[in-house]
């Protein structure tokens, strides 16, 4: 990318330049660059093109592809000139324009014939034409709703919404699977009170509580999750998003007023979210964390269940603090049920209550692997539910 001349990234250039020296037909260099249009002058400029692959050339890298950034189309006298200069042959000049969606630019790319390009400086020989039905089915969806529901991300993050990016994306999988456009209100939790709460997320039709670090924001949280439960309005939390919702819970129906996390409160009297004891021992922060793919297995007859056709599943963690099974007897007992376990460690992956038109909230993060062509189930599950909720307002 357009990064040759920071100093954080000359060991990836020198890391690049080394491994297509090692390895000349196995590796391509593409680089992208930016061709700017100035309104003054009613042009493209090629300068800051031809100064960053100079800067790349002085670092010990020829870009075999260029890969232009523009907001407006490349005539044939600008690729020219781009090839020329930049010493990249003239079909490798690649025109990236600025499209309306990230989704149409696999398309744009095929346009320019930038697959061909590659396979062919590669030397793979007797490759397929790209199969981009499926691509194409989601892009007619995804730009053609027929209905447009509203879903409150309640988060701590919402200045940076790029925090959230997995989680918008998979809104945007899902909303396709639905036929519908899903726009995010984006609430910061620490903006939610007792007297705002309801004014804020009344005309929902459906809330998240994403996941988080940290005490800041957690109560703002907590008071999302129990409206959206009195309410009756659908529910989806994730990783801090499922603690905050098993906190709400043993407060409010439980009456364990105390109730909190210990990673919030260390010493509270009700620590129905604690850190796995085998964990304590650990001082390296670090290595208390759950990391990586674990396996699930799900109740039959729950939402989870229906939403991934399936018993047995895996899904990814990233977090610290479990679900403390010493309460799961109580919580069990009093409507809130547990639809997901992992089968060796027992621990608690996804809670639900039943009695509810649709609470679910999951210990992993789905978002990671919701893809166009394979959108994770329980955000399918939870935006068909949110639509579903919509209509009966």
């Amino acid at each position: 990318g357009g990064t040759v001349g920071d100093i954080e990234s000359l060991p990836y250039v020198e890391a690049v330049r080394q491994l297509k020296w090692e390895s000349p037909d196995d590796c391509l260099v593409v680089h992208l660059t930016l061709v700017p249009y100035l309104a003054a002058a009613g042009e493209l400029k090629t300068k800051p093109t031809q100064h960053s692959v100079k800067q790349l050339l002085e670092l010990g890298v020829q870009p075999d592809i260029l890969v232009c950034r523009t907001e407006h189309e490349l005539t044939p006298a600008i690729r020219n000139k781009v090839a020329k200069f930049c010493n990249v042959n003239l079909n490798a000049v690649i025109q990236s324009i600025d499209a309306s969606t990230i989704y149409d630019v696999p398309l744009l790319m095929l346009e320019e014939k930038f697959d061909q390009v590659v396979l062919d400086k590669l030397k793979i020989q007797d490759y397929p034409e790209p199969n981009l039905k499926e691509w194409n089915s989601f892009l007619k969806r995804y730009k053609n709703p027929k209905n447009e529901v509203t879903i409150s991300l309640v988060g701590k993050y919402v200045e940076l919404k790029d925090s959230y990016k997995s989680i918008a994306e998979a809104f945007i999988h899902a909303g396709a699977v639905n036929e519908v456009k899903v726009t995010i209100n984006w609430v910061h939790s620490e903006d939610l009170n007792l007297n705002q709460v309801s004014s804020i997320l009344k005309d929902s039709d459906g809330i998240m509580v994403a996941p988080g670090f940290g005490s800041r924001g957690v109560d703002g949280k907590i008071l999302a999750v129990k409206f959206a439960r009195e309410s009756g309005i659908p529910f989806f939390g994730i990783c801090l998003g499922m603690q905050v919702a098993v906190i709400e819970y043993a407060r409010n129906v439980l009456n364990l007023l105390d109730a909190h996390s210990t990673e919030i409160k260390a010493y509270t009297p009700h620590p129905v979210i604690d850190i796995m004891a085998e964990q304590k021992s650990i001082t390296n922060l670090g290595g208390t964390m759950r990391l990586g793919t674990y396996d699930c297995q799900l109740r039959k007859g729950s939402l989870a269940h229906d939403a991934y056709d399936s018993e047995n599943i895996e899904e990814r963690h990233r977090h610290r603090y479990e679900f403390n099974n010493d309460y799961l007897e109580m919580f069990e007992k009093s409507g809130m049920k547990t639809s997901g376990i992992n089968p060796d460690s027992e621990l608690v992956e996804i809670i639900e209550i039943p009695s509810h038109p649709w609470f679910v909230a999951t210990q992993f993060h789905p978002e990671y692997k919701s893809t166009v062509h394979t959108p994770h189930p329980l955000f399918v599950g939870f935006v068909g539910a949110v639509l579903k909720h919509s209509k009966k307002k």
